[in-house]
């Protein structure tokens, strides 16, 4: 295989030979030889600060890495992600996520057209239902208020309004339950709705196409689930359904009132369409106000990302450390570790957004690349994670840079809970940068074959991210600062960050199996032996159909 392209580019090659120098340099040197490295190798911007000091890099790491950028046409591919090219190469579509969140009266062209007031179009629709829905003028068919909501959908119409429901749930309205179903996994949608009352319960069915096999199959459950106790009045489910989809065909065959459909568009990517209608659920559980202030927050990094030179630009910085890691120290994951109980499920989404959007083999000319691309994103709150996987990041074989995100004030003080947190992560980031030597060990009367067990060889990698408190704006600002950092790793690896066609094959072949699973009389099989062997099995398992 011929060497690509990104390979042969200057600052490519310099950072391979810089690389050779920088293995052997331990963070505890790099801050001995410079003792404001903490407050040099450091960005606020946006009521956001971070702390990049504890990687293994130098000033002329960083400026070959901006080279990199640069070289790969960086602000060239920003500028073209703005001005609504068809970024989206195998798809022949824009990426134009930014203007979910362009205030009104902005102009972001597709196709020559302005989309900004599409946009605000249906969010002035959503906020609308939104008002109605908790004021209590919206009912359900018996005329009793709506008081629990389920989202149906997968991928990124489950993952981004799951996460912002628990991010924001401090915000939300407390006397309407909120509920998500993905799973196609029939438990998923039995113990969502188990203890609902029908007839106060509204269904979000979130599939651009209607057609979403899992989503589709769980909507349909909830359809027979609502009718069953309304003796198959199927009126009803206009009171009880509404749609984000672009299907109005498919909508009105189901039940529901198109009026009740929310649209959003083809240059929306599902893992970037949390601040789209996909997001009504949100608005729902936080009202109309707090909704677009997440959205603020969302512009605000996206014109930080657009115009703040490289050298203090917050998602470049992110997405350079993690292609200086990827790439040149061969780690193959990243943890992502929020010290805040609330932001439980953004390592989840930060799963799709991240390994979705650059897992990619080959680059957009369709040339298999060689070098490693997108590697794997994971992590739990903290101080939980502390007492599980720590172990392995401190002491274990493998380099895995983190990135901790912490609030400096909690929006639930109680006692000294909140900085006994963030002692916690200062701590952590300190012991995974400088670790402890044995000279340290042995003073504490560690005997000798103690000594190696308890020796930390330090020298790990980490971002310290702190805001003063988590808001709407503020979880706007993160998500988009790890959305544009994805692109800023894509853009250098020369992959598309926007399509997913890894997803589909599976969905082909599911599609084959499933009239195979329910055939009454035994069904002819072509796969593979092991495939063939386990439909029998599982066909004799289950017993008849």
């Amino acid at each position: 295989m011929s060497v690509s392209a990104l390979r042969t580019r200057p600052a490519w090659v310099s950072l391979e030979k810089h690389y050779q120098t920088m293995k052997g340099l331990h963070l505890r040197q790099l801050f001995a030889e410079d003792p404001k490295r903490g407050e040099s190798l450091a960005i606020e911007a946006l009521g956001l600060y971070l702390d990049y000091s504890k990687n293994r890099i130098t000033a002329e790491t960083l400026r070959l890495l901006r080279q990199l950028a640069e070289e790969s046409g960086l602000r060239q591919h920003i500028d073209a992600m703005f001005g609504g090219e068809k970024i989206n190469v195998t798809e022949k579509r824009s990426v134009l996520h930014v203007a979910l969140r362009a205030p009104r009266g902005a102009t972001i062209l597709h196709d020559g057209e302005n989309v900004v007031p599409q946009v605000h179009s249906v969010l002035d629709k959503m906020a609308d239902f939104a008002r109605r829905l908790r004021s209590g003028e919206w009912t359900g068919h018996t005329g009793r208020r709506i008081r629990n909501v389920v989202n149906i959908g997968i991928g990124g119409s489950d993952l981004g309004p799951v996460m912002a429901y628990e991010a924001l749930r401090h915000y939300s309205e407390r006397d309407v339950v909120f509920r998500f179903v993905s799973n196609v996994d029939g438990t998923d949608f039995t113990e969502a709705v188990r203890d609902l009352d029908p007839t106060e319960t509204l269904f979000i069915i979130s599939s651009k196409t209607f057609t979403t096999l899992e989503t589709m199959t769980n909507a349909h459950s909830a359809r027979d689930w609502l009718l069953a106790s309304l003796d198959g009045e199927e009126k009803a489910v206009a009171k009880h359904f509404v749609a984000v989809s672009t299907n109005a065909e498919e909508v009105a065959k189901f039940g529901i009132d198109t009026e009740n459909m929310f649209g959003f568009w083809d240059w929306v990517g599902g893992r970037y369409s949390m601040d789209s209608a996909i997001g009504l659920s949100t608005m729902l559980a936080i009202g109309p106000e707090n909704f677009r202030a997440m959205l603020d927050g969302f512009h605000e990094m996206d014109e930080h990302f657009r115009t703040a030179p490289f050298e203090r630009n917050l998602p470049v910085i992110l997405g350079l450390l993690g292609i200086w890691y990827a790439d040149f120290f061969g780690a193959q994951t990243v943890a992502v570790l929020p010290y805040d109980q609330y932001l439980k499920r953004f390592p989840a989404y930060l799963q799709q957004l991240t390994m979705e959007s650059n897992g990619k083999h080959v680059t957009l000319d369709g040339n298999q690349v060689d070098y490693d691309t997108g590697p794997i994103y994971w992590g739990e709150p903290g101080t939980n994670g502390q007492h599980s996987f720590y172990q392995l990041i401190h002491q274990g074989t493998r380099l895995i840079p983190c990135d901790f995100i912490a609030f400096a004030r909690s929006l639930n003080p109680l006692g000294p809970h909140h900085d006994m947190l963030l002692a916690n992560v200062f701590a952590q980031t300190e012991a995974l940068a400088f670790g402890k030597e044995a000279e340290e060990v042995r003073a504490e009367g560690t005997p000798d074959r103690l000594l190696p067990h308890r020796l930390f060889e330090g020298d790990r990698p980490s971002n310290t991210i702190l805001l003063e408190r988590l808001t709407p704006a503020a979880l706007g600002k993160l998500v988009a600062l790890y959305e544009h950092s994805v692109f800023t790793q894509g853009t250098i690896w020369q992959i598309d960050s926007f399509d997913q066609w890894g997803v589909e094959l599976g969905k082909v072949l599911a599609q084959r199996i499933i009239p195979q699973l329910e055939d009454i009389a035994e069904p002819k099989l072509e796969h593979d032996s092991s495939t063939n062997t386990l439909i029998r099995r599982y066909r004799k398992l289950r017993g008849p159909a």
